[in-house]
């Protein structure tokens, strides 16, 4: 079974098409407008192993708010469609992940329920020309929009940049885990049945 999406949302604001699939090999081709979050997101598809294509045509005379918060909301779409009825995956993951002086951890429950937890502070207000609270923005939209629980923190870090790196590849390597199969698991992983 083929688990990818497709989408395509348009407002005054952005115009964004996405495509997603989780079972890639984490290649991406990406063009948000924004030079550090294009590479967050390639870093997002190779370390979690989905392919991943974003074109984003966004209103950046304003500022990265609409672009950034709007792309989250897609990713979050697709990764809820492209994972469908949730028969067979793990459901939970999680990971550590260290990037130098930075250490982030990320926890995801695909739950069907949107909850959401940030604990970071950066120091700076832009790394290269992403503007560092549109970082809390981003995730916010992908659970609110996928439906998932969503946990990031930082348990150590100075350099803005490889803070925001490390929260994306922890976030990546926690998703993959969480929508892997396990042959164990039947149905859904829930005592409810459903998800």
């Amino acid at each position: 079974m083929n688990r990818s999406a497709q989408i395509n949302r348009k407002t005054k604001e952005t115009d964004i098409t996405m495509t997603l699939e989780i079972d890639g090999s984490g290649i991406s081709k990406i063009d948000t407008g924004i030079g550090f979050f294009d590479h967050m997101l390639e870093g997002f598809a190779k370390h979690g192993f989905f392919d991943l294509t974003v074109a984003i045509r966004g209103d950046l005379k304003v500022d990265g708010h609409h672009t950034v918060e709007d792309a989250g909301i897609v990713l979050g779409t697709a990764i809820k469609e492209a994972v469908g009825s949730k028969a067979g995956i793990k459901r939970y993951g999680y990971f550590i992940l260290p990037m130098d002086d930075a250490l982030a951890l990320c926890a995801v429950d695909l739950c069907g329920r949107p909850y959401f937890i940030f604990d970071c502070d950066f120091t700076a207000e832009k790394v290269g020309e992403l503007e560092t609270e549109l970082v809390r923005e981003f995730f916010y939209a992908v659970s609110y929009a996928a439906g998932m629980n969503l946990h990031i923190k930082m348990l150590s870090g100075i350099n803005n940049h490889h803070m925001i790196e490390a929260i994306f590849k922890a976030f990546a390597k926690a998703l993959d885990e969480a929508t892997s199969k396990d042959e164990r698991i039947r149905d859904v992983l829930s005592t409810k049945g459903s998800l």
